[in-house]
């Protein structure tokens, strides 16, 4: 954390985790990895075929009954492509966090305002005295991770 213009900064790193029969994978160009900033973070599906799933379809290789494989929800909900969207992933954060801040108690007595941000979820909380704390969520993947 940190003061800054007046108002308390808490920066705050949310680790991504793939959901099950998923990984991500670091793409890795001329056999080093790329700098941080511009790295691309591969969604790569993996085969339940030979695993003991109830009922859970494969969404690598097709179907017996409808012949095509299944399509994941994170491909089409947070990637473009085959790789993570820091874009989509910030909006589909700061969308998730407006929706949950009405449910909390605590929403009366502050006013939360979400920043635009297409690499982050920052988020501005105003409080009783006009108190602000401002609160920077950065996403990151951790290297060596499933």
């Amino acid at each position: 954390w940190n003061i800054f213009e007046d108002r308390i900064l808490y920066q705050l790193l949310v680790f991504l985790q793939p959901p099950s029969r998923h990984s991500f994978r670091l793409e890795l160009y001329g056999g080093t990895h790329l700098p941080e900033r511009c790295s691309n973070i591969r969604v790569v599906l993996e085969c339940t075929c030979l695993r003991k799933m109830e009922d859970i379809p494969c969404f690598v290789h097709p179907c017996k009954n409808n012949e095509t494989a299944q399509r994941s929800p994170l491909l089409k909900t947070l990637c473009t492509g085959s790789y993570l969207d820091l874009e989509e992933i910030s909006c589909w954060v700061q969308n998730l966090v407006q929706t949950a801040w009405e449910h909390l108690p605590q929403w009366q007595h502050w006013q939360l305002t979400v920043l635009p941000s297409s690499h982050s979820c920052q988020l501005l909380l105003t409080g009783p005295s006009d108190m602000q704390l401002c609160a920077v969520l950065v996403f990151a993947v951790e290297q060596g991770s499933p």
